[in-house]
């Protein structure tokens, strides 16, 4: 059952994702910066935020619908919102370091990768 939670979940966040995101650019006239996925980054932050909070007092304990929440509707709306909450809790535990290293290598490993895989494509990297 926990698997069908984390499916429905993430099929409505993928929907979610596509609609926010062509809505803000409809919206808007930023062009050349993507302004859609930092607001579906936020939006997402935001929820897993409320989620959290909510679990931690006890207030929220269903597992079913934190999986559909937090692993199935937000993981395929933003991943980032994993991201931050992960990066956040090394802080609250006292751990700066592994934040900062979090933050740096996910967005250095994560931006070489996109690199790497363009290069393996065009042919550059054997």
């Amino acid at each position: 059952m926990e698997w069908l939670a984390v499916a429905v979940g993430g099929m409505l966040g993928a929907l979610g994702r596509y609609a926010v995101s062509g809505w803000v650019h409809r919206l808007t006239d930023v062009s050349g910066f993507p302004l859609g996925t930092l607001v579906v980054n936020v939006v997402g932050c935001s929820v897993l935020g409320v989620l959290m909070q909510l679990v931690e007092e006890g207030r929220f304990a269903s597992a079913p619908w934190r999986l559909f929440i937090a692993v199935g509707l937000l993981g395929s709306f933003t991943t980032f919102s994993t991201f931050g909450y992960e990066t956040l809790e090394l802080l609250r535990g006292g751990d700066g370091r592994w934040a900062a290293l979090n933050l740096l290598g996910n967005l250095l490993l994560g931006v070489g990768a996109l690199l790497v895989g363009r290069l393996v494509v065009r042919g550059l990297i054997p």
